[in-house]
């Protein structure tokens, strides 16, 4: 309880302290009610677009000594298609609707790195080339059943 009354005491001071610093400042644009503790400085900015920009940069090299027809997606899913087709017996024995989303993990989250859904130009997920690939794979996988 002790240090519990010592944390309340800090915070109206904490705030009194910044709003006399954005008051000094002329920063206007502050509204009373938000915090101004999840404000980043531009040092911490800076830093974050670097730490995003080489996260980004490492990315690009996960696959690049991987054989094409084994990073993208749509080629493996052909893949798939094709041992359905050819022996549909063993295809159903190896259970590939349950392997299929351990498979394509990595490569989606790979693509999936630079997404951020805040963004104003977004690009839906729907409209991105892996899920087409899956949603075309799936609905080949359904016409093929139904016959």
């Amino acid at each position: 309880i002790h240090g519990r009354g010592e944390l309340t005491e800090f915070i109206p001071k904490s705030r009194t302290c910044r709003r006399q610093a954005r008051e000094q400042a002329g920063e206007a644009d502050h509204h009373e009610g938000l915090s101004s503790d999840d404000e980043l400085t531009p040092t911490e900015v800076d830093e974050f677009q670097k730490s995003k920009d080489n996260v980004l940069e490492d990315s690009r090299k996960v696959f690049e000594d991987v054989h094409a027809d084994f990073c993208d997606i749509r080629k493996i899913l052909l893949k798939f298609q094709e041992w359905k087709e050819k022996f549909p017996d063993s295809y159903c024995d190896a259970y590939i609707s349950f392997c299929l989303p351990k498979l394509l993990n990595p490569l989606i989250r790979v693509q999936l790195i630079s997404w951020n859904p805040l963004e104003q130009n977004l690009t839906e997920l729907e409209e991105m080339p892996w899920f087409r690939a899956i949603e075309e794979f799936s609905d080949a996988e359904n016409v093929s059943e139904s016959k």
